[in-house]
């Protein structure tokens, strides 16, 4: 700006301190136009200069999107005939962006960004030299300067690049102590490291392991952490990973079928089925055990039958062999008890046969409850093994079905991604078709320009080499004009030569005639007389002297 200004007024300087000079060959009406043309003519504009002021606040970039450095210049200066340098400290060469003759300078561009960067060439007019950077890269995350040389100005602005990625909940088994499901969730490709967060459906965190994080070559995070969740109302569960500085988070959501859970209690409710029947059956062998030793007693025990008992039965068969142990048997207990009581009711052979009908009934019940109860144990066992048989085989279909599941979402997010990508090199393309196709108007107006250029310097080089030859000609006709010229001044010099020593030859005549004048005069004075008539002569000398 200062430039301008004193080329400004160094150049008005001159005009005002010529026109003395000039407005001596001015007429009127040209020191009036003149005085006009210094009126009209604007004066620079005297401001002051302006500032390159760029974002004080971080930008913070997602791997694989686009961002915009913001970077101005205050107040608005044009900056399209300006040269603007994008550097980044530490890289070798350090130039980001090189912006000079209204193009890219790719010679100085590091090749890391090479095809990824680009200004807003429309709004440079504006002062607005802000860098669009295409498909950050983790690596691009530092400190980036801006540089105007011809303002030697510069301005500085940080970026800060981060990755997300969705997380994967899987079936990791089942904690049989606890009765419950254990889930994992895992995250691969995220940066800085996020943390993990598991919620129920009611948004309230739930107690999990410790996250384990592996960081790869490429800089990126992986996380995972396991929970063992309980049957709950919903049954709904959370994984949420989240990253504060770059400020994302990323979830997924699982729901978990409840005949999990029911697999988890029918092994105890079948092993406490099993505890009460083993326990029943215990308690029948006891029974049966204890009725067998008291049936041995009764045998060894012989007693003869009542003669009363006899008489009330009156005339009937006689009782076989077991009956009338089992007499001797009810007998051998009356008597026992004789002594609490003192009678006892008599037996009859009726009541006898009903009371062995009784005690057959319940033993064959017994027997009966009993392979039941075997049966029932079997079928439960063949039950139990084939619900773990088709627990497993579901929860492999689950793993399965999350898997593949799994799987159609990371290609989902990969043909986004990839989606993604096209669009931005497409985008990116098209504004390096706009750069090119302007790049190459300016050189196609500049090529024309040259053309014209070209041309015109070709008439001014004919019209030269005619105005060349007509001045040797000029300069032949002046050399012979000169050799002419030269050769008459030789003749003339000859002449001049002759006639000086003519000359000389005449005043030696004439001084010789003096002196022979003189001679007479002096001896006629001094003879016999004197003469007034001239002397005689031929009258030569005077011819040669006055031709």
């Amino acid at each position: 700006m200062k430039m301008r200004l004193f080329s400004w007024f160094g150049f008005w300087l001159f005009a005002l301190c010529s026109l003395p000079v000039t407005t001596a060959k001015m007429s009127t009406q040209q020191l009036k136009t003149f005085s006009s043309l210094l009126v009209l003519i604007p004066l620079p504009q005297l401001t002051g200069q302006s500032n390159l002021i760029c974002s004080p606040q971080p930008i913070v970039a997602l791997a694989g999107d686009d961002v915009i450095l913001p970077c101005r210049l205050d107040p608005p200066t044009s900056a399209s005939s300006r040269t603007v340098e994008w550097t980044r400290p530490g890289l070798d060469p350090e130039y980001v962006h090189v912006h000079q003759d209204g193009r890219l300078v790719h010679q100085s561009q590091n090749p890391l960004y090479h095809y990824r960067t680009a200004l807003f060439v429309d709004q440079l007019i504006n002062g607005n030299v802000s860098l669009n950077l295409f498909r950050v890269k983790i690596s691009d995350a530092g400190k980036y300067k801006c540089f105007l040389p011809s303002l030697r100005k510069e301005a500085s602005i940080q970026i800060t690049v981060g990755a997300v990625s969705s997380p994967v909940i899987t079936l990791a088994g089942i904690d049989r102590d606890k009765g419950g499901v254990v889930l994992q969730c895992e995250s691969a490709g995220w940066h800085p490291e996020p943390e993990v967060l598991w919620l129920d459906g009611e948004g309230k965190l739930l107690s999990a392991g410790p996250t384990e994080t592996v960081r790869g070559p490429d800089d990126l995070y992986t996380v995972s952490s396991r929970v063992t969740v309980e049957k709950r109302h919903s049954n709904s569960f959370t994984c949420r990973v989240q990253q504060r500085s770059i400020n994302q988070t990323t979830e997924t959501h699982i729901q978990v079928p409840d005949d999990f859970f029911k697999v988890q209690s029918s092994p105890s409710s079948t092993i406490t089925g099993l505890a009460v029947s083993l326990a029943a059956v215990s308690i029948m062998l006891i029974l049966l055990l204890v009725f067998f030793v008291c049936k041995q007693r009764n045998n060894r025990t012989k007693t003869k039958r009542s003669p009363s008992d006899e008489r009330d039965t009156g005339p009937s068969k006689n009782p076989s062999g077991e009956e009338m142990e089992s007499l001797k048997g009810e007998e051998e207990k009356k008597r026992n008890s004789a002594t609490d009581s003192a009678w006892w009711p008599l037996v009859s052979r009726r009541r006898f046969r009903e009371e062995k009908r009784r005690r057959e009934e319940s033993e064959n019940k017994f027997e009966g409850n009993q392979a039941e109860t075997i049966k029932q144990l079997q079928v439960q066992t063949q039950l139990k093994d084939r619900a773990q048989s088709e627990v497993q085989t579901l929860k492999n279909q689950l793993e399965t079905k999350i898997r593949e599941l799994q799987e159609e979402k990371t290609k989902n997010t990969n043909l986004e991604k990839e989606v993604k990508t096209l669009k931005q090199d497409i985008q990116m393309k098209d504004t390096q078709l706009q750069e090119e196709k302007k790049t190459n108007t300016n050189l196609e107006k500049e090529v024309k320009t040259l053309k014209q250029d070209i041309q015109m310097k070709d008439t001014q080089l004919q019209e030269e080499k005619k105005t060349n030859t007509n001045l040797e000609k000029e300069v032949k006709t002046l050399k012979q004009d000169i050799k002419m010229k030269d050769t008459q001044l030789q003749e003339e010099k000859k002449t001049n030569t002759n006639l000086e020593k003519e000359v000389k030859t005449l005043k030696q005549d004439i001084q010789m005639k003096d002196t022979q004048v003189s001679a007479r005069d002096s001896g006629s004075d001094s003879g016999s007389g004197s003469s007034t008539e001239p002397p005689q002569s031929d009258g030569s000398w005077y011819s040669r002297f006055y031709s």
